[in-house]
């Protein structure tokens, strides 16, 4: 077998191997036949809510099945093609293989990433909300550097973005702003971004042109429906009102129609601006708190099953998930899974997705890189 079609080979059965993984396969097999049992079930239909959901996770998992097993036949399929070629002395018939395999190698990378968004609010829209850490104007400019790669990112994905909260920097940049992506998998997608990012670079607001280091956290969370049941305590609640700042419309800072609640016992803090009312900012703001609860409660869960749980911590040193480096080279290094770019540009003007697959596939492995990081 030539190395060009054992490169395709490989490819394709180190995603395969990974769908399997993620989906437990023969877990998701023994499911799937459970389902289908369910299908034939006439009382089925006599619980619309339950049979819709029975319905959406078995044509999830029959896509996911299906999928796996017309990869591995097509894959079984051009090898034998080209093996043909080779017995024959044909080149024609091997090119023809080869050109097979590499696109079957293309499709099974793009379907791995469908099948690694198999957790329980994957599909739901998103919340990304960004934070600029200490260090004044330098981290308020980069954390609206984040707010503008996020938004590009979305909207090459073809989602919809809308600005439900956003704080201006004294002087330049935001001190903090949330962004709602709307579209099919938007939180499956982006919720490996959680977490704390930074920029070094020649600061453009030091006279002296120095080099800085700057900080901002990512928190990524679903917009929740109103089937999961969030139990909320109204005296655990500290309720702002206060005029909202930046672009938003004529109504921004005519009154204070912005709302901030802090959840006390937790210390998550939420805040909506986007509307001319204060009692519908409320009740956004409330629907993203219920959002912030239900992500905390599933990073334990899946923490606990993994064994470890690490609290969101401080805006600095130590807690990066990646490093963007403007000067004196240009380099995005992911401190996770070890992927880099030498094009910062196409990353801050949102080209993440190949640090997003990275990660999802790094959650189903379980597997760390030791990663040397950038200066």
């Amino acid at each position: 077998m030539r190395a060009e079609a054992q490169s395709h080979i490989d490819r394709i059965e180190a995603a395969l191997a990974l769908v399997r993984r993620s989906l437990d396969w023969d877990r998701a097999l023994r499911r799937l036949d459970e389902l289908n049992a369910r299908v034939e079930d006439p009382t089925l239909w006599d619980n619309p809510k339950e049979a819709e959901a029975v319905m959406r996770e078995r044509r999830m998992l029959e896509g996911s099945v299906n999928t796996v097993n017309e990869i591995s036949s097509e894959m079984s399929d051009a090898i034998e093609f080209i093996e043909m070629g080779e017995a024959e002395g044909d080149d024609a018939i091997v090119d023809d293989g080869l050109s097979s395999l590499e696109k079957l190698a293309n499709r099974a990378d793009a379907d791995k990433v469908q099948a690694l968004l198999s957790g329980e609010a994957d599909g739901y829209d998103t919340y990304i909300e960004i934070h600029a850490g200490a260090g004044g104007t330098e981290s308020q400019d980069w954390a609206e550097m984040l707010f503008r790669m996020y938004a590009r990112w979305a909207e090459q994905r073809g989602y919809k973005v809308e600005t439900v909260e956003y704080q201006a920097g004294e002087a330049a940049g935001i001190k903090s702003a949330t962004l709602l992506v709307k579209g099919e998998n938007a939180y499956g997608y982006a919720k490996t971004e959680s977490g704390v990012h930074r920029l070094v670079r020649i600061s453009p607001y030091d006279s002296s042109a120095r080099r800085h280091t700057s900080f901002s956290s990512v928190w990524v969370y679903p917009v929740i429906d109103d089937d999961i049941d969030i139990q909320i305590n109204e005296g655990d609640l500290k309720i702002d009102t206060y005029r909202a700042s930046g672009a938003g419309g004529q109504h921004v800072n005519t009154t204070d129609s912005a709302v901030r609640i802090t959840h006390q016992p937790t210390g998550i803090v939420v805040a909506s601006q986007n509307d001319r009312s204060q009692h519908k900012n409320r009740a956004t703001a409330m629907n993203m708190l219920k959002a912030r609860l239900f992500e905390r409660e599933m990073a334990e869960r899946e923490a606990a099953a993994s064994g470890e749980y690490q609290e969101k911590s401080e805006i600095g040193w130590g807690h990066q998930i990646r490093s963007y480096v403007l000067q004196p080279y240009q380099m995005v290094k992911d401190l996770r899974t070890g992927v880099t770019s030498t094009a910062p540009s196409d990353v801050l003007d949102g080209a993440l997705n190949d640090f997003i697959t990275a990660a999802l596939a790094q959650r189903v492995t379980g597997e760390t890189v030791e990663v040397e990081d950038v200066e």
